[in-house]
């Protein structure tokens, strides 16, 4: 258990550390790419349900947002149902800097699933799935039905 714990820490740490210096060339942090990479996702997602998939404060979203509107990442308007709601969309710099940022995932992840093999790959995708709370498992399985 202690093993399959640490390799957790481990292995998130250099996933993450395989971005950090691209982000740090834009001056942001890993909470921006994680906004950055579920507003690509989903197109038009609501602050409401952004602020559920991160699992963060709204003030800590409210900074992040913040500063992507200020750096012309993304922009926010009225939701189509309901006005109240501010819907997220991602400008032309937005996406190309999640795009470009998303490679780098790509290809380190890659590089483990080909190193590891696919059954290998199988199983993580079990153990990970098994380790998020069953409630929560629905709001993954309709990211899958997104983009890409």
């Amino acid at each position: 258990m202690r093993r399959g714990i640490e390799y957790l820490f481990f292995a998130h740490g250099a996933l993450w550390r395989a971005i950090d210096a691209r982000l740090a060339e834009q001056g942001l942090g890993r909470a921006h790419y994680r906004a950055l990479y579920f507003i690509a996702r989903q197109p038009g997602l609501t602050i409401t349900n952004l602020l559920t998939l991160l699992g963060i404060t709204k003030q800590s979203l409210g900074r992040v947002v913040k500063e992507l509107e200020a750096r012309d990442m993304l922009t926010t308007r009225p939701g189509n149902r309901d006005r109240r709601q501010k819907e997220l969309r991602l400008t032309e710099a937005g996406r190309s800097l999640e795009k470009s940022v998303f490679t780098l995932l790509r290809d380190t992840m890659s590089r483990a699933y080909t190193h590891a093999g696919q059954q290998a790959v199988t199983g993580f995708w079990q153990v990970s799935e098994a380790l998020v709370p069953p409630r929560e498992r629905s709001r993954i399985a309709a990211l899958g039905r997104e983009t890409g």
